[in-house]
């Protein structure tokens, strides 16, 4: 009863059986490698622009902070409205 409760368990967070996710994990990341592989991107150099990435937006400061609102408040003034239709048209 154990197992069959860990199984249970482990289907739901997963979404699917075991094999199916690993098998759906591989592919995934054979398509992935491929991509990588034809923008010339390593796991490393793609980590290290990460970084640089986040070191350029703390070194901008309060700028980033104040492009990261504006971005979200122009972002909203379409999600927000789209996301209350869609509520409203899925109740009916």
């Amino acid at each position: 009863m154990h197992k069959k409760n860990l199984f249970n368990s482990l289907h739901s967070f997963l979404g699917d059986t075991p094999g199916r996710i690993t098998f759906k994990l591989l592919i995934f990341s054979v398509i992935a490698g491929i991509v990588m592989n034809l923008f010339g991107w390593t796991p490393i150099r793609l980590i290290e622009g990460i970084i640089k990435y986040l070191q350029a937006l703390w070194n901008a400061g309060f700028i980033t902070f104040i492009n990261l609102v504006h971005l979200a408040a122009t972002g909203a003034v379409i999600v927000v409205p789209v996301f209350l239709i869609s509520r409203i048209l899925s109740k009916k």
